[in-house]
């Protein structure tokens, strides 16, 4: 029963400096590209390749492993490579105002359209009046209008000699025109006409209602000349505002010759002049300001002004700036707007107005052709964003509504732009839970995001790892423009890292954390006054970090030394034990002691969680408790009823327990409980076990290892004191160097332990005691023996209060 504690050596693995060949990071090429995430690269670079729809990616990783700059450096390599995408426009839709038409354009030219436009208007403000000004135009018109009324007075010049010659003459009425009888020049009065004889009057008369309905005729016709002058004048209108039109819209087809959406466009453009030509034949003083009137659904502003805003081009996309590539787009706030565009309003006399000039674009028409970077959490915290994101790729559009459009509300008048196609890759980043549930819950994602980047949080540690790392620290320093580091500092940064890890064979892949030590100790160089970063400045840096943050620590410290909290560290107690667990405070975690107590008695064969019981234990605690009866009864009860009634708690446990790593404590404590012999108070015991007795590995090993020693050493380190581990936990000490140093001096120390067994031992002092098939028991003397003794005597004391009285047993 001989239990020898690790040696030193086993504690902490430094890095070695003369492995190290340099004497700065001045003396090494920088490395600026992530190192031990092959996977995720292997990944990124598979999305950003494979251009098949559904194929977007997934980042998954805490913070600050490097997910942002790795993604970035990979777009911009692939970008580089691909063609800039076109430019996009909106423009009026002159056979529908609220429904804008887009237009798609080469790279760049969608600024230069709209120039051409704005150009247009200008001229066509200029050339149209100019052309109704004209002599040739007066003289057309004059022409159609003598036409006209050299036609009217014909008619009227022979209705008159008709009537004339019929003895019937023309008079202007308060009522019009009228027929009367004359003779020699003068007119017939009602009692002459009278007087007439009936053949001369029936003559007359009929004379009368012939030159009346023939009048009536004239008159009748008179609205159809002026409809057929009012039409002769309009397409004089017509063919000379074409005359000013045409050669300008042809030379605009002649520069845009080969963009097909532009092509079409024009003759709209064209077609809304002729039609309105008068627009351009505003008063001087009206329509100079129209460029900036807000249009409604009509041609006119809401001051009755005409408006050529319905001529212009919005430009949604532009890409001249893109002079190769495709575009990278990062939104950092990916709202429903911010998305997918929207639509402003202006208040124009207490109405809001709108038109094709006022849609704005979105991220994913900025992203057009190229990449878009998310982070999915705040994605997922805008109300529509997901739906709408997820809509746009799984239909190829970009349509732009708005909230209340989402939600049916949409009842007021508003545009429909045309939607635009996408073409796009999306990049989501975010925490691994976020993943998925999104891939639990979600169809849509899994078809739309096929690809996973999966960022590792640790890397191996070797020398060609160090020797990467070195470089990594380099090019950070490089690219801060940090003092330099020398080759032991940068040893003490890896060592660092590999803390970081939790594990001696391992580094962090948390590089954001490695960046923000190099920067603080560089920032302790300085306070110094040195050119170069050294390891007493590391260590400095990490010894101030951990001072920002262990107030609570201290706290719970004070309390133990004050007795308030009562842990015991020498001495020996049956049935009480003191378990190690780490308490995490954000970034920053620490170990504490805490006692562990256990009383047992006759019972049922129950072992009770008190913590469980009061909801204060959760349910991987819950989970070891339960292994402990059934250890039990696998070594101890398996001939024989299992008759106990034992209690665990934590003591003065005020908060929440979680986690099976005390569950190799209670089970000690449980042990002593039930054979009477007490357990070496001046040992801390962590790690979790099976249902067979063997311990297994637990987490934070080095944080309880140091918060144990702590309380240890403010009391006085004799030599007694240690800690019981996992034997599987050794490869992960990475222990602060006076924890070492006092292991190196035996004033404390640290064993691994394989088995209950051993760990009994090591806390009794007595032999555990194996099996003895022959005898069929533990050897006397033995933990497991007292054991033993004591559930066969619960059994058979069971056994008596369960026959019925009188009666006894052989």
């Amino acid at each position: 029963m001989v239990h020898k504690p690790l040696p030193h050596e086993k504690l902490y693995t430094p890095c070695p400096s003369d492995r190290l060949a340099f004497k700065t990071t001045n003396d090494i090429d920088p490395l600026t590209t992530m190192i031990g995430q092959d996977r995720a690269v292997a990944a990124v670079r598979f999305s950003i390749n494979m251009k098949n729809a559904g194929y977007n990616l997934f980042a998954l990783g805490p913070e600050g492993t490097g997910k942002a700059t790795l993604i970035r450096e990979n777009l911009e390599e692939a970008a580089a490579k691909d063609p800039v995408p076109n430019d996009w426009c909106y423009a009026n839709n002159f056979t529908d105002p609220q429904k804008p038409v887009s237009l798609s354009l080469k790279s760049g030219c969608g600024e230069v359209l709209r120039a051409d436009m704005e150009q247009l208007v200008d001229e066509l403000r200029s050339a149209i009046p100019t052309a109704f000004e004209s002599d040739e135009y007066r003289t057309h018109k004059n022409a159609i209008e003598e036409d006209f009324d050299k036609q009217r007075e014909k008619n009227f010049e022979k209705l008159h000699k008709r009537a004339k010659s019929n003895g019937v003459t023309l008079i202007r009425t308060q009522f019009g025109l009228g027929v009367v009888p004359e003779s020699k020049g003068e007119v017939i009065s009602t009692e002459d006409f009278n007087a007439l004889p009936k053949k001369e009057k029936e003559k007359r008369t009929a004379a009368l209602e012939d030159i009346q309905n023939r009048m009536e005729t004239i008159l009748k016709g008179i609205p159809k000349s002026d409809k057929e002058q009012r039409e002769a004048i309009r397409e004089l209108n017509r063919e000379t505002t074409a005359l000013a039109v045409d050669h300008l819209i042809e030379d605009l087809k002649r520069k845009w010759k080969g963009e097909e959406d532009v092509i079409g466009f024009l003759p709209t453009v064209r077609e809304d002049v002729l039609e309105n030509a008068d627009d351009f034949l505003a008063p001087s003083g009206q329509g100079q300001a129209d460029a900036s009137m807000i249009l409604t659904p009509g041609r006119k502003t809401t001051t009755g002004q005409p408006s050529f805003r319905r001529y212009l081009v919005n430009v949604m996309v532009d890409n001249s700036n893109l002079k190769a590539g495709a575009p990278i787009v990062e939104e950092d706030h990916p709202n429903q707007p911010n998305l997918i565009g929207r639509i402003e309003h202006l208040s124009q006399f207490g109405t809001l107005m709108t038109d094709f000039n006022l849609i704005r674009p979105g991220a994913l028409h900025k992203a057009n052709g190229g990449y878009l970077v998310l982070d999915a959490r705040r994605l997922l915290m805008q109300p529509f964003a997901w739906e709408t994101l997820m809509r746009a790729l799984r239909t190829g559009r970009i349509r732009i509504e708005s909230p209340y459009e989402s939600l049916g509300f949409g009842s007021s008048i508003s545009l429909e732009p045309d939607p635009i196609p996408l073409d796009i890759k999306v990049i989501l980043t975010g925490e691994p839970i976020i993943y998925y549930l999104l891939s639990r819950y979600d169809p849509d994602f899994r078809e739309l995001f096929k690809v996973a980047a999966d960022f590792n949080t640790e890397m191996d540690r070797n020398e060609d790892s160090a020797m990467l790392y070195a470089r990594l620290i380099a090019g950070d320093v490089k690219k801060e423009k940090l003092p330099p580091l020398n080759r032991l500092a940068v040893a003490r940064v890896i060592e660092y890292g590999a803390r970081l890890a939790g594990d001696s064979e391992k580094l962090t892949a948390h590089m954001a954390s490695v960046v923000n030590l190099i920067r603080e100790a560089a920032y302790w160089a300085e306070d110094d006054g040195k050119k170069t970063v050294t390891a007493k400045h590391v260590d400095r840096a990490i010894e101030a970090k951990i001072y920002r943050s262990d107030r609570i620590q201290k706290y719970i410290q004070d309390q133990i030394h004050s007795g308030t909290l009562v842990i015991e560290t020498e001495g020996a107690r049956t049935g009480q034990v003191n378990g190690l667990s780490v308490i995490q405070m954000d970034d920053y975690s620490f170990g504490r002691p805490s006692r562990i107590s256990c009383t047992a008695r006759l019972g049922k064969g129950d072992v009770v969680d008190i913590e469980r019981q009061t909801e204060l234990g959760g349910p991987l605690h819950a989970k070891g408790v339960m292994i402990l009866s059934s250890f039990l009864g696998a070594r101890f009860a398996r001939e024989i009823p299992l008759s106990l009634f034992a209690s665990l708690v934590f003591e003065q446990s005020y908060g929440g327990v979680e986690g099976d790593s005390a569950s190799s404590a209670e089970l000690y404590a449980l042990l002593s409980a039930l054979s009477e012999i007490p357990i070496k108070q001046s040992f801390g015991v962590t790690g979790s076990v099976d249902q067979m007795g063997r311990i297994q590995a637990i987490g934070g090993v080095n944080e309880k290892i140091e918060g144990f020693f702590d309380i240890c050493k403010s009391r006085g380190l004799d030599g007694s004191h240690g800690v019981l581990i996992p034997e599987a936990n050794v490869k992960h000490l990475m222990l602060r160097p006076d924890v070492v140093e006092a292991a190196k001096r035996g004033d404390f120390n640290i064993y691994a332990v394989a088995t209950i067994d051993d760990g009994i031992e090591i806390l009794t002092g007595m032999a555990a005691g194996t099996w003895d098939a022959e005898t069929n028991t533990y050897p006397i003397g033995s933990v497991n023996r007292a054991v033993e003794i004591q559930l066969k005597k619960f059994a058979r004391k069971s056994r008596e209060i369960a026959l019925p009285q009188g009666l006894g047993i052989s």
